[in-house]
């Protein structure tokens, strides 16, 4: 118990005097005494997290209440509660972040509170640079768990126990009353769990890029045979190009984890050059398949009858080739008529037999010409029917193509809603 002159500040500094000396020391009477440090902290701002190098830059007010048995003293005798000294003259704990990775640049608080009873309370602005591990997979819908755990370097659990001064529910409570960021926090002893507000990355990222990829989609109704619809596709990914590079600031850098909105971004991308890639393989079809060998049959197996009844384009029905049947009149007639050397051998004067076999010349001369016709038909139909079959090819792999662009965005759009109302279920 200190003994005042008077009860003024002076007479209590001068009487503290002594207690001032023992700083050096832990401020126990007997060394087996526990010294229970009380640890509390507001969180006032997230400064930034930087992904690639696994920091959190928070600022928070750490408040630490200890007791010193060294300095008690009557009310009524000092005339004061409480005063305020220097914090050099004092002993304060050494209690420290573990997490921490920089230097403290806050402003030094010089002074703290001693009581009447011994206890000191020691208030000060800590700009804490923390290390902490980032899981972005579900960027901009993450949420991190950052630890900000306490310790002791010098003295064990014996001589310095720590604890949680106020509960965490007015910690939070606090925090979020004088959070000055664009992201929020809540604590949960010992850690910090900090929430990325998602909706300037939705505005920014996701919206226009799925206004890029439905118009792509809808570009697959236009009739490739009488647009060029490989040319709109072109532009399409080069506006892509530049909104992902515009964006790249955006976007988190890390070596251990790819987001889940990078794979979306990249499937985007890798959609719209297979689909331009398509467009150029039906133009192709459409323009130069009367120059190509028939379909193969593993081709017309897979693509026409398997996938084509899958798309709901099946193979269309072949006709049947015209028959050309002979004339059973043919080998009668030509039976009865002698071989030309008999009639070569007969009299000048029987004509009627040598003007018939004259007409039967010019029909066996006309029936070789059909014959030629008839196979030249025969070959324009076959080539006909292989370029059909070419380009049932294309128009069945531009609708497999379609359905698959359907598929991902409406996959895609759901899984981006799940996560959107789950993070924020989770605040």
């Amino acid at each position: 118990m200190l003994n005042c002159s008077s009860p003024d500040t002076l007479s209590l500094l001068a009487a503290l005097q002594p207690v001032f000396k023992l700083n050096p020391i832990r401020p126990v009477m007997n060394l087996s005494t526990t010294t229970n440090v009380s640890v509390s902290f507001i969180m006032i701002g997230i400064l930034g997290v930087d992904e690639k190098a696994q920091v959190l830059t928070t600022y928070i007010w750490q408040s630490m209440t200890w007791r010193n048995e060294f300095t008690t003293w009557d009310v009524e005798e000092c005339g004061t509660p409480w005063i305020s000294v220097q914090r050099k003259l004092l002993w304060v704990p050494d209690m420290v972040i573990n997490e921490f990775m920089g230097k403290n640049s806050a402003p030094f608080a010089p002074y703290s509170y001693l009581a009447y009873d011994g206890m000191v309370y020691d208030a000060q602005p800590v700009r804490v640079v923390s290390s902490c591990r980032l899981d972005i997979y579900l960027f901009p819908f993450d949420i991190q768990n950052c630890s900000l755990s306490y310790n002791s370097y010098l003295h064990g659990l014996k001589a310095i126990e720590p604890s949680f001064g106020i509960p965490v529910e007015l910690m939070f409570k606090l925090s979020k009353e004088v959070m000055a960021t664009m992201a929020a926090a809540y604590l949960s002893s010992p850690q910090v769990t900090v929430k990325r507000r998602a909706t300037l990355y939705v505005v920014n990222i996701l919206i226009p890029s799925c206004f890029l990829v439905t118009v792509d989609l809808f570009s697959f109704m236009l009739p490739p045979k009488k647009v060029d619809r490989s040319l709109f596709k072109m532009t399409l990914i080069l506006g892509y190009t530049v909104f992902l590079l515009m964006m790249n600031d955006l976007l988190p850098i890390t070596g251990d984890v790819i987001p889940l909105l990078n794979v979306f971004l990249s499937l985007c991308l890798g959609l719209m050059v297979a689909s331009l890639l398509e467009t150029i393989l039906i133009t192709n079809l459409i323009c130069g398949s009367a120059h190509y060998s028939p379909v193969p049959r593993w081709i017309r197996v897979l693509v026409l009858h398997i996938l084509g009844r899958l798309v709901r384009l099946p193979p269309k029905p072949r006709d049947k080739k015209d028959t050309v049947f002979r004339n059973p009149a043919v080998p009668e007639f030509e039976m009865k008529v002698p071989p030309p050397v008999a009639k070569w051998s007969e009299a000048p004067e029987e004509k009627e037999p040598l003007n018939d076999y004259e007409a039967l010349q010019e029909l066996w001369s006309l029936g070789r010409d059909l014959q030629a016709v008839r196979l030249q038909v025969e070959q324009q139909l076959t080539g006909s029917r292989s370029t059909e079959e070419w380009i049932q090819v294309g128009l069945i792999i531009d609708r497999l193509l379609f359905i698959v662009y359907i598929l991902f965005l409406t996959v895609s759009f759901i899984t981006i809603i799940i996560i959107w109302v789950n993070s924020y279920n989770n605040l």
